[in-house]
């Protein structure tokens, strides 16, 4: 189920091209808009699993960390640049994921795990590019959203391991998500949904890179140990930079190839098997016990 992850990570990677549809939206409209939209199109599509949840409640700081951590992107990406904002935010994800599986489930990282994982963060800062002013308090609040992230996946995977239905935990955290951002998406305005190519791309932007991106992401995690999952969704700024230059027209440096390269590769060597790796024995126990 590693493919359904990735397949995730593809989706979660067209949205920025998808959003540059619409000129001149705020990105926290943009955003909201598509947590609302993708929460209640998940909550409305498994709503009968998500009333069989033994206590759907717990699910709840989960949510409110879906919503938490759109908000705490944009606010890094304004402070500190998009380069380093997004490299702190998605680059931190993986490892702060991997650590609360150590310390809530005894899941240890294996070492193919943490050696692919630094390359993949490395090969990502090398794709965005190093520009942009550091800040320390932008890269506080992006270190802030890695942890959100790790938060509401971990949650999610031990609410799936534990034996619920992952389109239910899903459906729940993102429909409590949508509930919590709806206030953000009135305040920062609605009137760009009116226009036909702002209400497609909102469709887009909830249908597609989020609730379809989130059912796959969380049938991904009943098989595949969650600090894996998150390393193996940082396809998603590859299929941004890809996306960039098909679509957009973008040029691609030679730096940039190098940081996709080493990034591609990390994921292959995170997406192979466990029987390729020289260390079967302890890996493979860790990995199948997660």
């Amino acid at each position: 189920m590693k493919l359904a992850v990735v397949g995730a990570a593809v989706l979660w990677g067209t949205a920025g091209t998808a959003g540059l549809l619409v000129a001149g939206v705020d990105p926290i409209s943009l955003a909201a808009a598509r947590l609302v939209v993708g929460g209640l199109v998940l909550a409305v599509a498994v709503g009968p699993a998500i009333r069989s949840l033994p206590r759907p409640a717990l699910l709840l700081p989960a949510a409110v960390a879906v919503a938490a951590y759109q908000l705490c992107f944009f606010a890094a990406v304004s402070r500190t640049g998009v380069a380093i904002g997004t490299v702190v935010a998605i680059g931190s994800g993986p490892v702060f994921t991997g650590l609360l599986s150590w310390a809530l489930d005894r899941v240890r990282p294996t070492r193919r795990w943490a050696g692919a994982t630094a390359v993949a963060i490395a090969g990502c800062a090398v794709l965005t590019g190093g520009g942009g002013e550091v800040r320390l308090d932008g890269v506080l609040i992006a270190l802030l959203g890695g942890l959100l992230y790790a938060f509401y996946a971990v949650t999610a995977a031990r609410v799936i391991s534990a034996g619920a239905s992952s389109d239910a935990v899903m459906g729940a955290m993102f429909g409590g998500a949508a509930v919590v951002m709806l206030p953000v998406l009135l305040w920062t305005g609605t009137a760009w949904l009116t226009e036909p190519r702002g209400l497609l791309t909102a469709l887009y932007l909830g249908c597609a890179t989020t609730a379809l991106a989130y059912i796959l992401y969380g049938r991904g995690l009943r098989t595949t140990p969650v600090a894996t999952a998150a390393t193996l969704a940082l396809a998603e700024p590859a299929v941004a930079a890809l996306l960039g230059v098909v679509v957009l027209g973008e040029q691609l440096t030679l730096t940039s190839a190098a940081g996709l390269l080493l990034l591609g590769g990390s994921l292959a060597v995170v997406a192979l098997p466990e029987r390729w790796s020289g260390r079967r024995g302890r890996a493979a126990a860790i990995e199948s016990s997660a």
